[in-house]
C-alpha cells in the first residue's frame, strides 16, 4: 500500500480484493478450500466494515448531500454481518452454505456499486463535500492494520456486531407439513 493512499483508493482496493476472493470461491472444488476462502472473505469484510463504520462514515456525516446513503450502508453492513456469522459458525458440508456465500457476494456487489457510483455514490459525495480523503486514508490504513493484527493474534474473528438491527430473536423455522 502506498503511504499516500487516500480513503477512496484504500476502500476500493478492499472491494477488488473481496471480489477476487468471491470469484475464487466460485471455482473452489473442495470443502477445505471453500472454508479457507470463506474465512478470508469474512476477515476482509469484517475489517472493511469496521473501518468504514468507525472512521469513514462518521467523517461523511453532516457533510455529504445524501445522508440516507450512510443509513443504508449501515443496514447493508448489518445484513452482511448476519451471513458472516452464519458462515463462520458453519462448514461447507452444511445445507445452504454455498447459497449463503452467493447471497453474501450479491449483497456486497450491490453495496460496492452504491459506494462507487461515479456522481452519486458515497465516495463521490465524500469527494465533492471536501472530506479530507488523504488524512482519512492514513487513519483507515492504521486501523485496518490494527484489526488484522488483533484478529490474527486471537486466531479467529469476533462475532459480528450489528448497529441497525434491533435484537429480535431469530429461530429456525420448522418445516410445515401438509395434513
Amino acid at each position: 500500500m502506498a503511504t499516500n493512499e487516500n480513503a477512496v483508493a484504500l476502500l476500493k482496493a478492499d472491494h477488488r480484493k473481496v471480489e477476487e476472493l468471491f470469484e475464487s470461491f466460485e471455482k473452489a472444488r473442495t470443502g477445505d478450500r471453500k472454508k479457507i476462502l470463506v474465512e478470508q472473505i469474512c476477515t476482509e469484510l469484517m475489517v472493511h466494515a469496521t473501518i468504514e463504520e468507525e472512521i469513514f462514515y462518521p467523517a461523511c456525516k453532516g457533510k455529504i448531500e445524501d445522508e440516507d446513503l450512510l443509513d443504508e450502508a449501515y443496514v447493508e453492513h448489518d445484513g452482511a454481518k448476519v451471513l458472516i456469522a452464519e458462515l463462520l459458525q458453519g462448514s461447507p458440508s452444511d445445507e445452504f452454505y454455498d447459497a449463503k456465500v452467493k447471497v453474501l457476494s450479491e449483497m456486497i456487489k450491490h453495496h460496492v456499486k452504491e459506494e462507487e457510483m461515479r456522481s452519486e455514490g458515497l465516495f463521490a459525495e465524500a469527494r465533492d463535500a471536501g472530506v479530507d480523503l488523504e488524512s482519512l486514508g492514513e487513519r483507515l490504513k492504521i486501523r485496518k492494520a490494527q484489526l488484522l493484527a488483533k484478529f490474527k493474534e486471537a486466531g479467529k474473528l469476533p462475532p459480528p456486531q450489528t448497529r441497525s438491527f434491533t435484537g429480535h430473536k431469530l429461530a429456525q423455522s420448522e418445516p410445515i407439513v401438509a395434513p
